[in-house]
Order: structure tokens, then C-alpha cells, then sequence
């Protein structure tokens, strides 16, 4: 009964599995292996192109420093600078401009960065603008913009030379220079360091300069210590000046100006003619017998 009652091992049910017998079979799998060889020879075929740009490439850079090699002195004397011009030079010598060049003996104009050298060429306090061109195959050429002298600047006893950036362009000492305005009333020392509050001062001043000169003959002195008060004279007549755009005051003295008599700026009837301008939308004349 033991034997009748035990249970049959059931057979797992699942998908059926498609196996190929006898040629079907074998045919199968030599596809799969010849697919296999076709893939193995594929890769072998981009190793070695590969292989090839490679070994080309450094036959290519091997054969390139070989001719390097034996033409670089060829090249060198080919392309050596032997002349410099230097044009556009006026307060500024051309030795001057050479030792800032700091070019060595056998040195060609390929081996040279424009840029660079005409960065150096700009230390100069004269020099504004430089450029520098290759011209093969000896010849290196610069070109230069001076600086021109807008003003005598004068702390304490000292007078230096400035243009009308505010840039100093020479210490003049005692010797001044009738010719350009005077500018007075600035600190020595943040004057030649060149801060940009003296440089904007020296700007104003020079503007100033050449708008009373057009209008009024003899030599221009500006007085600069109090930004809020510049005071400015020539050929006798003194000008007072507010904290407001100096342009802007003068234009308004030259509205107004047709109206004053002639003889309040001729520098002899009156030993001081004052013109003050530090108030909105008024000119305040002041005279003297």
C-alpha cells in the first residue's frame, strides 16, 4: 500500500528549450566560432594600423629633429637680427631704446616676442605708445609715440616736467620752462609715485591751462592744493574756481564775459582783476585801482 500511496516526482514545468541535434546543431556553432575569428581579426587589423600611425609619426618627429638639427645654425644665421630701426623718436634717443631691447648677440627675429619687447620699449617715461614688427630677414623695426610736455609741475623748489596725463616725464630741478603753464599747490611725494587722484589734478589743471590761455595772453599759473578752491591766474587777472566741473565754470564766464570792458583785462589800469566762479549761475567780479 506504501508503494500504491507515494507520490510520482513531478517534473518542473518551465520553457522549453530549443536545442539543436545532429547537422543543425554543428552548423550553429561553426557560425559562432567563424563570427569569433572575424571579430579577433578585426581588432587585430586596428592594433595594427595603429601601430603604424605610431611608429610613422615617430619616424616623422625623429626625422624632423634630425633636420632641425643640422639647419638650426643655417636657420639662426638666416634669420638673425642685424639692424634695428627705430622711428617716431624726438625727446628720446635710440640707444636709449636699444637698452631696453636687451637683445643678444646672434639672436633671430623668430626667437623674439613682439608683445614683450614692446612692453619694455613703454618703460620709458617718454614713451606713450611702441610697436615692434619682424621684417625678415634681419631687420626689426619699432615704432614709438612720445609723450608731449603739457606743464611744469613746481613743489617746493623742484620743477619737474609732466604731459597732460599727469605722467612725469623728467626732473627739471630749478630750471623751468617759460613756455607751458605752471601747476603748483601738489604733494611731492604721491606726485611721483603717480597716484591717480594727483594724476586726475594734473589733468584738470592742464584743461584749465589751455581754455584760459586761449583766452588771456601770458603764462597760465594754477594753483591746485584745494580741489574745492582752484585758483588760476594770468596776465594779471585771477580766477576762483568751485568743486563744480571747471569746464563748465568757464563756459559760464565766457557767456558773460562780452559784456566786462576791455580794459579789466588788459593787465595796466588795474593791478588785480579777480574773477570768482565758485557759485551756481554767478560771476562775481572783484577789482582793484
Amino acid at each position: 500500500m506504501k508503494a500504491l500511496l507515494r507520490k510520482r516526482a513531478v517534473r518542473a514545468v518551465g520553457p522549453r528549450l530549443n536545442q539543436w541535434k545532429g547537422a543543425r546543431a554543428s552548423q550553429v556553432s561553426d557560425q559562432w566560432q567563424q563570427a569569433r575569428r572575424e571579430r579577433l581579426f578585426s581588432r587585430g587589423r586596428r592594433a595594427l594600423r595603429v601601430g603604424q600611425w605610431i611608429v610613422g609619426l615617430a619616424v616623422l618627429v625623429w626625422g624632423l629633429t634630425m633636420v632641425t638639427r643640422e639647419m638650426g645654425p643655417v636657420l639662426q644665421g638666416w634669420l638673425e637680427i642685424r639692424e634695428v630701426e627705430v622711428e617716431g623718436l624726438h625727446h628720446v634717443t635710440e640707444p636709449e631704446v636699444l637698452e631696453r631691447l636687451v637683445l643678444k648677440p646672434g639672436m633671430g627675429i623668430h626667437q623674439v616676442s613682439t608683445a614683450f619687447l614692446a612692453e619694455r620699449v613703454r618703460t620709458h617715461a617718454w614713451i606713450k605708445e611702441a610697436t615692434v614688427e619682424r621684417r625678415p630677414p634681419h631687420l626689426l623695426r619699432i615704432t614709438v609715440l612720445e609723450r608731449t610736455p603739457a606743464a611744469i609741475i613746481r613743489t617746493g623748489v623742484d620743477h619737474w616736467l609732466s604731459d597732460e596725463s599727469g605722467y612725469l616725464l623728467a626732473k627739471l630741478g630749478r630750471q623751468d620752462d617759460q613756455t607751458l603753464p605752471l601747476l603748483t599747490g601738489l604733494e611731492p611725494q604721491p606726485l611721483q609715485h603717480g597716484e591717480a587722484r594727483i594724476r586726475n589734478a594734473v589733468q584738470s589743471g592742464v584743461v584749465l591751462a589751455k581754455l584760459i590761455a586761449n583766452t588771456l595772453d601770458g603764462r597760465v599759473e594754477v594753483d591746485l592744493a584745494n580741489p574745492a578752491n582752484v585758483v588760476a591766474s594770468a596776465n594779471g587777472v585771477r580766477f576762483q574756481f568751485g568743486d563744480d566741473s571747471l569746464v563748465d565754470q568757464w563756459e559760464r564766464f565766457q557767456k558773460v564775459k562780452p559784456s566786462f570792458k576791455a580794459a579789466s583785462f588788459d593787465g595796466r589800469k588795474r593791478e588785480v582783476t579777480e574773477i570768482d566762479l565758485r557759485y551756481d549761475n554767478r560771476v562775481i567780479v572783484r577789482e582793484r585801482m
